[in-house]
């Protein structure tokens, strides 16, 4: 009878888990889907199709085995599920809540396609890990056999730590150095508590260290140790620090007190959540408390900084995005989620300066048009001449996206190579720079990118690191037989 127990998508609807209303929810960071039951689980994972050529596992990045672990939660063989799961992806709790599904795995579901509604793969595999970690199938890491070999990860973001967690599977001892004060990096300080509460990445930290992984936080490279230091160390040393430098936005004004990078406003009010004391939010400059805040962005970061703003107490909360809704790269579910809440958005309109004296007061902008596509097939934004207009506005938050650090700079190692854009270079095969033993993955390589596209790269570099501290073993033992 078990195998039967798919394709219920002909006689079941699709259901999300419970979702707060959002006047409740706009009072607080917690999330705001609770957990499938179990019967709401078993049912909507048994609404699967089966497909011959699963598509939702071809969009994702780190190539999940979905159609099985959804058959396996079908079954009620939730222990084998949550093997599966894990099997491809380290941190499959955290993608459960904020990968965009709707542009993976989801998106890309065959029963999607023919307008039956997606699996709600997402929350399936949220369930699937927390209910593993409550059952206590989730154990912290025992290597088959313990190596001297070292690595250095610099960084401890969705990248640094799924090579963490890959490495110390295979034995080597393995240093995360970070320069912040807990783990997670946007995990952490990036991303709001409602879309991923704080506990999450707290526990997986506190497993990977049961497991034999050491963390240095506070620890800046450039500052505390540098990178020649660090190669001396270790047999090999990973980039996994992100990209955490904000494009800026020119035009007149645009050094007006009140308006801040997305990244400073969003840590300020994670940390807060955290319980740190932040001057800057007590001021009221990273606070949108009573103010008319525009956001101007049409990303995941700028979706988080709208519904911040909102859960702050903020008068009014407008987001400033010159292309229409279908052409945005932010996920249209936050979208959704935030105009539920209260967020307006301004759609085709762009600014070009800002009003006030010492502190912003208003955003000049203008209207534009969708015009012709270009070699992507995305229209271009064109200008409706003589559509200039302002809004007013207290708090100015810029979410236009993040270019790298200068990484060979701040590190010391001006030989490192890296992309005109500031990437810096690896070869795809081993995820090694230029420099002997020293590897990078994540945003550092790829740009500003999604958090289950830092797992693969991290999972793909310590591969790489583990086939070149091995060939170094074997170089060694043959030139000592000689």
């Amino acid at each position: 009878m078990a195998t039967q127990k798919m394709l219920g998508f002909v006689h079941t609807d699709q259901r999300m888990p419970e979702k707060r209303e959002a006047e409740i929810r706009r009072q607080d960071f917690n999330e705001i889907y609770a957990r499938f039951t179990d019967k709401g689980a078993v049912e909507q994972a048994n609404r699967c199709s089966q497909c011959g050529v699963p598509f939702c596992q071809v969009h994702c990045p780190v190539s999940n085995n979905i159609p099985d672990w959804l058959k396996l939660t079908a079954e009620g063989r939730l222990e084998e599920a949550y093997e599966l799961s894990q099997a491809t992806n380290n941190l499959p709790e955290i993608c459960g809540r904020i990968c965009p599904q709707d542009r993976l795995c989801e998106g890309n579901c065959t029963i999607e396609q023919s307008t039956h509604g997606t699996v709600t793969i997402g929350a399936v595999e949220k369930y699937i890990t927390d209910t593993a970690f409550d059952k206590g199938w989730v154990k912290p890491i025992v290597p088959r056999i313990e190596r001297e070999q070292s690595v250095a990860i610099i960084g401890a973001g969705p990248a640094g730590l799924a090579a963490a967690d890959q490495l110390r599977k295979k034995g080597y001892q393995v240093h995360v150095y970070d320069r912040y004060d807990r783990v997670g990096g946007l995990l952490m300080y990036g991303i709001p508590g409602f879309k991923l509460e704080k506990d999450v990445v707290i526990r997986r930290w506190k497993l990977l260290e049961e497991g034999g992984v050491k963390f240095h936080l506070g620890v800046e490279i450039g500052r505390n140790t540098d990178m020649r230091t660090l190669r001396a160390q270790h047999d090999a040393v990973l980039i996994a620090t992100g990209v955490y430098k904000a494009r800026d936005l020119g035009g007149p004004g645009s050094g007006l007190d009140g308006i801040v990078p997305a990244l400073d406003y969003l840590t300020a009010s994670n940390r807060k959540s955290l319980g740190d004391t932040v001057l800057d939010f007590e001021t009221g400059k990273l606070n949108a408390k009573g103010k008319k805040v525009v956001v101007i962005g049409g990303g995941d970061t700028a979706m988080d900084c709208v519904r911040t703003a909102i859960r702050q107490g903020a008068m009014s909360v407008k987001c400033v995005y010159r292309r229409d809704r279908k052409n945005m790269p932010g996920s249209q579910r936050e979208t959704a989620n935030a105009e539920e809440e209260g967020v307006e958005f301004v759609w085709q309109t762009a600014p070009e300066g800002f009003t006030g004296d010492a502190h912003v007061t208003g955003v000049k902008a203008f209207k534009m048009h969708m015009g012709v596509a270009d070699a992507t097939g995305r229209q271009t934004p064109m200008p409706i001449e003589g559509s200039n207009f302002t809004m007013d506005a207290d708090l100015v938050i810029k979410a236009l996206g993040f270019d790298p650090e200068d990484i060979p700079t701040l590190f010391g190692v001006p030989e490192l190579k890296v992309s005109r854009w500031g990437t810096v270079q690896v070869k795809y095969a081993t995820m090694m720079t230029n420099l002997d033993g020293v590897f990078a993955a994540g945003d550092i390589v790829r740009g500003a990118s999604l958090v289950v596209w830092g797992i693969k790269d991290g999972r793909d570099a310590a591969v790489g690191i583990h086939n070149y501290i091995q060939a170094k073993i074997a170089q060694g033992v043959a030139v000592a037989a000689e």
